[in-house]
């Protein structure tokens, strides 16, 4: 079963110093419960691409639909939680302060909004630390409780732009092994935006690769690894294989240029 469909995506922004365009020609299904990684050189439209899964850009032609629904429709019934590169937790509220937010803004009970927090805290792995300000964290645990706050409303599409980008390669490894937890325990369908080969080939069912702007897909490829991946698995044949056909996919890309 899809649950996010593009079909003949292009987008083109319009700038002072001309068009943009930063998407051309993108077809792509995901299914229910996938963890789709997309990853291409930077500029490359794997945000923007994102984005209009989220309805935070408009496509200049072709269509997205999100459970059946056009973008804006699936966004108005919160059919997605979106978590960003910097966890963009607000100073002035404690961790499940911040969680509570959206919670707030949507009209769930005080009851309702407690229970919610405590299961989600718990998936992240931050229980006991709701009653913490954000810069009492780590930035690890900063973005766990961001990812937490996307999971609170229960959505069953998760949309990532590259979360961990900005964590050492020790926290990052941490965090990328949690994640694919989460994913199991949740069976959400995951977008994830990444640079990193070994972060796309360790997380993903699928991975996208794109081309530089405008942004298409070069190569869609399906993982062969097992849903149980300890990160020694990074060390074996089959992940170098695919790591390689990524590899070969960005290759590919810059044919386009």
């Amino acid at each position: 079963m899809s649950v996010i469909e593009a079909q003949g995506v292009s987008l083109t922004f319009q700038t002072a110093d001309g068009p943009v365009h930063a998407l051309k020609d993108v077809d792509l299904t995901i299914g229910k419960g996938e963890f789709v990684s997309f990853i291409g050189p930077s500029g490359c439209g794997k945000t923007t691409f994102l984005r209009t899964i989220a309805a935070l850009e408009t496509p200049t032609e072709g269509r997205i639909r999100v459970n059946s629904l056009d973008a804006d429709a699936a966004r108005r019934a919160r059919a997605y939680g979106y978590v960003f590169q910097a966890p963009g937790l607000y100073p002035w509220r404690t961790i499940s302060g911040n969680i509570s937010l959206p919670l707030e803004i949507m009209g769930f009970s005080k009851t309702d909004r407690t229970d919610r927090i405590a299961r989600v805290l718990d998936l992240v792995e931050l229980s006991g630390f709701g009653g913490k300000f954000p810069w009492q964290l780590s930035g690890g645990m900063q973005q766990r409780a961001s990812i937490a706050r996307a999971l609170a409303f229960d959505a069953d599409i998760l949309l990532m732009d590259e979360p961990f980008g900005a964590l050492d390669e020790i926290v990052r490894d941490r965090l990328n092994a949690a994640l694919l937890e989460l994913w199991a325990k949740t069976g959400k369908t995951i977008s994830f935006v990444t640079h990193s080969i070994p972060e796309a080939v360790y997380l993903s069912t699928k991975i996208v690769v794109m081309s530089p702007r405008p942004g298409r897909i070069t190569r869609i490829i399906d993982s062969t690894l097992p849903h149980e991946r300890p990160l020694e698995i990074r060390d074996t044949p089959e992940f170098i294989r695919i790591a390689q056909e990524v590899r070969e996919g960005l290759r590919e890309g810059h044919s386009y240029d």
